[in-house]
């Protein structure tokens, strides 16, 4: 069919980056030539000065952190810290005024330092390129290149930042055009930068941060890097002590030929919540956290993914992943292959399909996982360098509603859990309609509730602001007939989507692996039937499985029992991972005993899955359980802590006001009916249900029909003039909060309406209403 490996492209671009012939780099017009040597930098041929008022010269002292100093000077271990003689061996080149620079040669212990001045970042002529024409660099005290001051184009940034601005707009999308720093690599050139880098130093007497510079290759301000006027010919090689590329704020890579070797993070951008790095094209591969830790690519805000060849792996044994990102990962061209314990997992409204493989255990460095599609044609096929447990692949050619094959070392694969796109209403699972409102839902002017305007009385131990627990019976009221009020999560079994069975063997789970809008995410991947081994399944807790607790509480996590007998403890894997896929992965084997269990059950709140299963490799057993849980946290994948409705939506679920709508989806933006409205209102209340027949639309018995007479009763509802109630319309965000209003008005509350729009109100709206509310005095 024509179809070629994904892994060519990939290939194709790491192989540029040998067999590269170096020559003897020159200026083209314009450009200023900087020659690197031992034996003296030259600048257009002549030796470099050492005046500070030009616009290249030699000899300041170099940034580092210093050794015999004691905890008031800084955050250093020992191993960070450099002696005088050290730093001084270095030539630091400095660049002071805007242009190109084009660099080439030697210098063993050496930095390229660009500082335009104090007055640079905000001064849009402030703008260096620099053109990478074949350097070796070493730095063994720093960063070897380091933009410390020069342009920044993110100017909202700035100005909120300096406090001229009250909000900053952060999204996936950064545009560093017009950005300050600036590196090309020279077509067919070959670059190799060794640095290092300087740990935390206080300002003196404080411990503000004087300076911190994490990266081998380092800017303070966004960067672009970028091939020769699309020529991706030319080569980056930086091997890092600490972390690989580094931007302050923002990273976009245009192209050229990138290889990093770091022992922390290969790349990040770190303004929290902010920075974005933006991959556009060229060729990518990181071989990170070779130290303890370390992400491939980590931003501390967003990562986009538009284009380019992308291999990147993590540290094997931390949490960390092939990309980590604080914010969305958008994936809408490419190809990337990552891998790690834990990649992050990319956001669903990327334009290009991407496929998510959670492993039920650790795969062995060196194993080959191979994708195919329906016909049996390989796509792609990788071998491991490092152990992971975690792989995201994506490229052009792959495509949703299509039938793929995972094999690991020639054994096919299936799969436990996905992630589902399951997607229900309020109680009774029905998504309501938004369309126009009917007329007459506006009270009558001077409308005062309750008989000749004197506020019935609401129990007497009514007091919104102490709806944050959640009762033992999950909450006032019965949910609808057939509804989908979800409980609490127990434990998951082998086969079938996420929620689909509990604790059961089941056989062999899914081997399709199918992409659509809605499931990219496949999790519990281990060797299938066909693999011809015997099938184990898992219970925990004596068979329980797991349970949610409260925020402070201990998980509990013990009676780890396989279906057979002779299973040791030493081929059984515990994986414990946050869902989705952000910042918690930690595992261990049922051999390294009660302690090790312990020390990797999660504190923080959260939703979390546990992963037990046969180790991979091993000859005559294979299979996995999952179970999810949650700690202090509501159960629903799409509402992240990062939310903005996240405490409104922890609140309600709590306080068993409202529950899920299946598949650990909440449905934030699912539009909420009248009879929902006035049931959840009722029950914030404690209200006492009462029938009427005010409303000939409301039939005695259905499930919200006692709290719509207990609404009527005490005025906080009207019909529409023709004794209906319309329960099955949708209700506003004005006619929510009349209905708060007046409920207020009968405890003698005082309470500010929060939401005064006509559109119909979503569930997440209404959870923020409830909880503002609860806080009335």
């Amino acid at each position: 069919m024509g179809k070629k490996l994904f892994s060519l492209l990939l290939t194709a671009a790491l192989l540029l980056s040998s067999g590269v012939t170096a020559c003897a780099a020159s200026a083209s017009s314009g450009e200023v030539l900087i020659t690197l040597s031992d034996s003296g930098v030259k600048v257009d041929g002549t030796p470099a000065s050492a005046d500070p008022a030009d616009a290249v010269y030699t000899g300041a002292d170099i940034i580092y952190y210093a050794d015999g100093t004691d905890s008031t000077y800084g955050e250093g271990s020992a191993e960070e810290m450099h002696s005088a003689e050290e730093a001084g061996a270095h030539t630091r080149v400095t660049i002071t005024r805007p242009g190109t620079y084009r660099i080439t040669g030697t210098l063993s212990r050496g930095q390229i330092f660009v500082d335009l001045g104090d007055g640079a970042k905000t001064d849009p002529g402030a703008v260096v390129t620099l053109i990478l024409d074949n350097v070796d660099l070493t730095c063994t005290v720093a960063p070897a290149v380091f933009f410390y001051q020069v342009y920044e184009c993110d100017t909202d940034w700035v100005a909120y930042d300096a406090g001229g601005a009250e909000d900053y707009a952060a999204s996936g999308v950064a545009d560093t055009s017009a950005a300050g720093a600036n590196v090309i690599l020279a077509a067919g050139s070959e670059n190799n930068i060794t640095g290092s880098h300087v740990a935390r130093i206080y300002k003196e007497g404080t411990t503000k941060k004087l300076h911190k510079y994490d990266g081998a290759f380092y800017s303070r301000m966004s960067m672009n890097l970028s091939g020769d006027n699309g020529d991706d010919t030319g080569v980056l090689n930086i091997v890092a002590d600490n972390e690989g590329l580094d931007s302050e704020l923002h990273l976009t890579i245009n192209g050229g030929t990138i290889c990093i070797e770091s022992q922390d993070d290969g790349i990040n951008t770190n303004e929290d919540g902010v920075s974005v790095t933006t991959i556009n094209g060229g060729s990518l591969t990181v071989n990170a956290g070779l130290g303890s830790e370390g992400d491939g690519i980590d931003s501390n805000g967003y990562l986009t993914i538009n284009g380019g060849a992308i291999w990147t792996m993590a540290n094997e044994t931390s949490p960390d992943g092939g990309i980590d990102a604080d914010g969305a990962i958008t994936i809408n061209g490419g190809t990337l292959y990552a891998f790690g314990t834990r990649n992050d997992a990319a956001d669903s409204d990327s334009a290009q399909p991407y496929l998510e493989l959670s492993f039920a255990s650790t795969l062995p460095a060196g194993s080959q996982v191979t994708l195919t599609d329906a016909e049996g044609s390989t796509l792609w096929s990788a071998v491991t360098r490092k152990t992971c447990q975690s792989i995201t692949l994506t490229a052009p050619t792959l495509a949703l509603n299509t039938v793929y094959s995972v094999s690991v070392d020639g054994v096919l694969q299936c799969y436990s859990g996905n992630q589902s796109g399951m997607m229900g209403g309020f109680g009774a699972g029905q998504r309501p309609g938004a369309g126009p409102l009917p007329d007459g839902f506006e009270p009558p002017e001077n409308f005062q509730p309750g008989a000749e305007g004197q506020p019935p009385a609401l129990p007497e131990d009514f007091d919104p602001s102490q709806m944050g627990q959640r009762p033992e019976n999950g909450g006032a009221g019965t949910p609808p007939e057939g509804g989908q009020d979800m409980e609490r999560p127990q434990g998951q079994g082998f086969g079938g989507g996420m929620g689909a069975q509990q604790g059961q063997a089941g056989g062999s789970g899914s081997t399709e692996f199918i992409l659509t809008e809605a499931v990219k995410s496949f999790s519990g991947v281990c060797d299938s039937d066909a693999s011809g081994k015997t099938r184990v399944s898992f219970t925990v807790n004596g068979g329980a499985g797991m349970s949610s607790i409260a925020s402070g509480q201990s998980v509990a996590l013990a009676d780890i029992q396989a279906s057979v007998e002779d299973l040791d403890d030493s081929q059984i894997q515990l994986t414990i991972t946050d869902v989705p896929s952000e910042n918690y992965a930690e595992s261990c084997l049922l051999s390294d005993g009660a302690q090790a269990i312990a020390a990797i059950l999660p504190t923080e709140d959260g939703v979390y899955q546990l992963t037990v299963a046969v180790r991979s490799g091993t000859q005559q057993y294979v299979g996995a359980s999952q179970w999810q849980f949650t700690v202090g946290a509501p159960p629903f994948r799409d509402v992240p802590q990062s939310s903005d409705a996240y405490e409104a939506v922890k609140f309600v679920y709590d306080s068993g006001l409202m529950e899920g709508t299946g598949g650990n989806r909440f449905s934030p933006d699912a539009a909420v009916t009248r009879a929902q409205a006035i049931t959840v209102l009722a029950r914030m209340a404690g209200a006492v249900q009462a029938e009427s027949d005010a409303c000939s639309d409301v039939s005695s018995g259905s499930w919200y029909s006692g709290y719509v007479g207990w609404a009527v009763t005490n005025g906080i509802v009207e019909g529409d003039g023709q004794g209906r109630f319309l329960p099955d319309e949708a209700v506003t965000g004005t006619q929510m909060e009349q209905m708060l209003t007046r409920c207020a008005a009968l405890a003698n509350l005082s309470y500010d309406a929060s939401n005064a729009s006509a559109q119909p109100l979503t569930r997440a709206q209404l959870a923020q209403m409830l909880l503002a509310f609860s806080q009335a005095e």
